[in-house]
């Protein structure tokens, strides 16, 4: 991460009805492939400057109420990726009502991932 060390992070904390679900679609779709930390009951996976937590629950209503936002100049191109490697839910990328150009994906337990960036000339 940042070699800053006053820099404040924000590491969202979601949760998963199946770690190992969890990690193959994050890994394998979304390209958070480094694994930071695994048990039975919690992940930890990172792409480059981006880093999820996951917790076990058996609630199945919680992912389908929880949502993370990820904003940066890097989301056209990840949009393009997951395009390319066909990530199921995929929403366009659109400039919405509040200015922002936005892009969404649900995961496999309902979890809402949001991406957005200033919108491009």
């Amino acid at each position: 991460m940042s070699g800053d060390p006053d820099r404040i992070e924000v590491m969202p904390v979601l949760p998963s009805l199946d770690i190992a679900e969890t990690l193959a679609f994050y890994g394998d779709q979304l390209g958070f492939a480094k694994v930071v930390y695994k048990t039975s009951d919690y992940l930890i996976v990172r792409r480059s400057e981006m880093e999820l937590h996951f917790w076990l629950t058996d609630d199945q209503n919680l992912p389908e109420k929880t949502s993370v936002y990820l904003r940066g100049g890097g989301i056209g191109a990840l949009h393009a990726e997951y395009r390319a490697r066909g990530v199921a839910r995929l929403s366009d990328m659109e400039v919405r009502p509040w200015n922002m150009e936005e892009f969404y994906i649900h995961d496999p337990h309902g979890n809402l991932l949001r991406f957005g960036r200033i919108p491009q000339p």
